[in-house]
């Protein structure tokens, strides 16, 4: 371990704050009483996670969540941002799971099975924020979406600039092109 960071001092010493920022940002999210993390996530960069109370955020062991266009082959318009804002709403992320520049928002549940593949500037959001049809819409401003939970079966590869919109089933190994809805 005291290699490594000899390593990065003598490489790049501006990336040592960044690792010791990253490791205390690790620790502070593990311990808060909603967020379960069952191995190890790596961040490369910094995800935004803002959950209300009684929501619960859960991540599986070997996901990896990056926030950042060093080193990653599409550029990334924004950071992961992991959002549940409603009591009750689950956020779960399985096991050797990759997610890159993607918002997931829930206000229901949003299940992403294991070994999936999440490219860049992905919106997975499970409500649509105000109801779609309603009699008198100049006060649709005024009203809230129920949502419907999103699910993301084990193996999946979801393209760049994908939108996953509420109520959807992505079954097991499916591949959905790039800037598809």
């Amino acid at each position: 371990m005291l290699k490594k960071y000899i390593r990065i001092l003598t490489k790049s010493p501006f990336q040592l704050p960044y690792l010791v920022w990253i490791k205390i940002y690790k620790k502070i999210l593990g311990n808060k009483k909603n967020i379960h993390f069952t191995g190890k996530i790596s961040f490369i960069g910094v995800p935004l996670v803002d959950l209300h109370d009684d929501a619960a955020l859960e991540i599986g062991d070997n996901v990896t969540l990056t926030s950042l266009n060093r080193g990653y082959h599409l550029n990334l318009h924004s950071p992961v941002k992991l959002f549940a804002n409603k009591p009750g709403a689950t956020i779960k992320i399985g096991e050797n799971t990759r997610i890159h520049g993607t918002c997931i928002h829930a206000t229901k549940s949003v299940v992403i099975g294991k070994n999936c593949l999440i490219a860049a500037n992905c919106q997975i959001i499970d409500n649509n924020g105000h109801k779609l049809s309603f009699e008198d819409v100049e006060n649709r401003i005024n009203t809230e979406d129920k949502g419907a939970p999103i699910v993301i079966e084990d193996n999946v590869w979801i393209g760049a600039n994908t939108f996953i919109l509420p109520g959807v089933t992505i079954g097991e190994g499916s591949v959905i092109s790039a800037n598809s809805v």
